[in-house]
């Protein structure tokens, strides 16, 4: 078996602007984020580690890094999904996010589920 077939570790993502916790007066905007994670490889997986790198549209940028999403530390075997929801602030109405999650499989093997960019946006912000 080879490590392609073995790790295939799906990421969707479901973005929504938190109006109730924002202060665009203040340059302070809320935005929260669905993740779903599903194991579409042949071998069990856990998540370990989350790092994040978050830019807003004045290119100043967050790295994040911790363990697990949530307090967890998700395992999933092949065919499950994990879902979750966060949030992040932002100085600016409009930003971005990508980045991996740390994973390990059955066998102890880690590597990286890349988690690709995705827009955070005010509605009304993008014309």
């Amino acid at each position: 078996m080879d490590k392609e077939s073995q790790h295939q570790i799906d990421v969707q993502v479901e973005t929504r602007y938190v109006e109730s916790q924002s202060l665009p007066n203040e340059d302070r905007f809320v935005f929260s984020y669905t993740i779903t994670i599903r194991n579409d490889g042949e071998s069990s997986a856990r998540l370990l580690n989350r790092h994040w790198i978050i830019t807003d549209a004045n290119g100043k940028v967050q790295e994040v890094r911790g363990e697990g999403v949530v307090g967890e530390q998700p395992q999933l075997n092949p065919g499950e999904t994990f879902r979750y929801t966060s949030g992040t602030v932002l100085d600016t109405p409009v930003g971005s996010m990508q980045g991996s999650y740390d994973m390990v499989d059955g066998q102890g093997n880690r590597f990286d589920a890349l988690i690709p960019p995705f827009s955070l946006a005010r509605p009304g912000s993008l014309h």
